[in-house]
């Protein structure tokens, strides 16, 4: 059974109080902090860039991922380092030269990660797989925080995992979207090991602690 890792996306945060709510969330048991950076064009939204990381960074001694839902990333993967991330991920659909990207992470000291969206199959990621650190199935489609969770992607977790333990390989699967005490255990079950959340930790009522509480006994933990 791997270690299930709880992951609050800071794009439910409250932006008033920022660093006071990165600061809650580890105190409440989180596991890492996500930046959902969006940049208009790849996704209907515009989020975050690398002053928001390193607003994160310096809130928390957690591991801070930057989770890049922008094209051409390349160009920032340096800029994102800089400001602190731990891991940064790209999708398949905006990376052009994803290996090359891929690379370019590694060289800037941080692990990487390659994320897919709903209507993406697991299998363009058989080239890159053993490339990274990081698997980010999207189980909705990105954009917006609030999502109701995609129950196609329940096979292609699996099926991202079994890629995994075929080859043998040391790999996080990682599942953003509508992730809540009723959907965690079904990704978990698929085969996740890491659980994003934004709406259900920040908006979920009782606290912060309360809802990483229920979110781990969800998942079995």
């Amino acid at each position: 059974m791997f270690k299930i890792e709880i992951v609050p996306s800071i794009l439910s945060a409250d932006m008033t109080r920022l660093g006071e709510q990165v600061k809650e969330a580890e105190a409440a048991g989180a596991d890492r902090v996500q930046v959902d950076v969006m940049d208009g064009r790849f996704v209907p939204n515009i989020t975050f860039g690398p002053l928001v990381v390193g607003a994160v960074r310096r809130s928390t001694r957690l591991p801070v991922e930057a989770h890049l839902m922008i094209v051409e990333p390349e160009r920032y993967v340096d800029e994102f380092a800089a400001a602190g991330a731990d891991v940064i991920i790209v999708h398949q659909e905006a990376a052009l030269h994803l290996h090359r990207t891929i690379q370019q992470i590694h060289q800037s000291g941080t692990k990487a990660g390659v994320a897919i969206n709903p209507s993406t199959p697991a299998a363009m990621l058989e080239d890159v797989i053993g490339d990274v650190e990081h698997v980010l199935v999207m189980t909705v489609n990105p954009g917006f925080g609030g999502q109701k969770f995609i129950e196609s992607t329940l096979h292609k977790i699996a099926r991202v995992r079994q890629m995994i333990a075929e080859r043998g390989l040391v790999c996080d699967v990682e599942v953003d979207g509508g992730i809540n005490p009723t959907t965690a255990p079904r990704a978990v079950e698929a085969g996740a090991n890491l659980l994003v959340a934004g709406d259900s930790i920040f908006n979920g009522g009782g606290g912060l602690e309360a809802a990483i509480r229920r979110l781990r006994e969800g998942a079995g933990q």
